[in-house]
């Protein structure tokens, strides 16, 4: 019959309407493929009771209780001192401890549904935990004297595109173990709050040296978390139905627009990193090489100014041989070549004498 309808007509007409013949019919394909998909994804079926069950658990969890200002408390403790000792398990603890998910989980929803009542408590609760937070780990930062910090605090105050994922999955998780109680009974839910209090508490640590720089770049990971397990939890909330598909758009909108700002910095911090990484990757290779004669040479310490032009690289070396400038130059050469770009390096050699009975 279709081939009929065009027996009059010469092939180039032909093949016009068949294309657009064919098009409109893939188009309405996938429209209905994708009407299918939302309306499995988006189960807009909840029962009003449920929902309302659901706000009240909310808010009765991001209320500020004695047992919430207990964990707080404890939860910074453990963190700040875990923090101190560079003790990774003793951070780990902390982070099970940690009540930070449970009123960022309703701020989420009252976001999501634009409930005032709730925003205020939930909002409420977390910036008065993560005040308490900072000050005790800025007045356990001042009594401990310890004026050097080590890997486990530093790594917190460089925050990348990596954390924005680790915060987002992590608040799917929970947002998806609120609405479901089979997970809701086996998972620990505050253990999620991982990202959170470590952040916190370096926060704390960086005033009470003065070190804005360390604080600065811990508020951007605190930031991160907060924007990326609040945004994931709307999305889990939304998803199993527990709000209208009216509301919904404005206020993910609104989040992930703020989100989206935070995306730039942890760009930049990203590709930083990655460049990082492999300019010691570079320098690992060249002080194994045999062609640049530093076999005899240990390498201590790399420091990197990316401000610089070129940008410098300051090496600190342990070595019994004095150092000269052709060998410093031929690993100048090697890593400006394999970082496809000019670079000044640097090199200290402290002095290192022997002593024997």
């Amino acid at each position: 019959m279709f081939g009929c309808g065009l027996s009059n007509k010469n092939p180039a007409q032909t093949f016009e309407v068949a294309t657009i013949y064919f098009m409109r019919t893939r188009a309405k394909y996938i429209y209905k493929q994708m009407t299918q998909l939302r309306s499995i994804l988006v189960r807009n079926t909840v029962h009003p009771y449920q929902s309302k069950d659901l706000l009240d658990n909310l808010v009765q969890e991001s209320k500020v209780d004695s047992s919430y200002l207990i964990l707080i408390v404890a939860s910074c403790a453990i963190a700040t001192f875990g923090l101190l000792t560079n003790s990774a398990a003793v951070i780990i603890g902390a982070m099970i401890v940690a009540p930070l998910m449970l009123p960022i989980r309703g701020l989420a929803f009252s976001v999501l549904e634009g409930n005032v009542r709730l925003f205020r408590t939930a909002s409420h609760a977390v910036g008065l935990g993560s005040t308490i937070a900072v000050s005790l780990a800025c007045i356990i930062g001042l009594l401990s004297g310890i004026s050097s910090y080590g890997s486990e605090i530093l790594a917190r105050s460089q925050p990348t595109l990596l954390d924005l994922g680790i915060a987002i999955v992590a608040g799917s998780i929970s947002g998806y173990a609120k609405v479901q109680p089979k997970v809701e009974n086996s998972l620990a839910g505050t253990a999620i709050s991982v990202a959170l209090m470590p952040p916190i508490c370096v926060i704390g640590l960086g005033l009470a040296h003065g070190d804005w720089s360390l604080s600065l770049g811990a508020f951007l990971l605190y930031l991160t978390n907060l924007l990326g397990i609040t945004l994931s939890c709307m999305i889990s909330f939304f998803l199993k139905g527990y709000t209208s598909v009216r509301k919904a758009p404005k206020a993910l909108g609104s989040v992930l627009a703020l989100t989206g700002i935070l995306v730039i910095p942890l760009t930049l911090s990203f590709i930083s990193l990655v460049r990082q990484t492999r300019l010691q990757a570079n320098i690992r290779r060249a002080f194994l090489s045999k062609t640049l004669t530093f076999k005899e040479v240990k390498l201590d310490k790399t420091e990197t100014n990316w401000l610089a032009n070129p940008p410098e690289i300051r090496l600190t070396v342990r070595s019994r041989k004095p150092l000269t400038p052709k060998q410093v130059g031929l690993l100048e050469d090697f890593i400006s070549k394999q970082m496809e770009g000019k670079y000044t390096l640097v090199v200290e050699v402290p002095q290192v004498i022997e002593v024997r009975r």
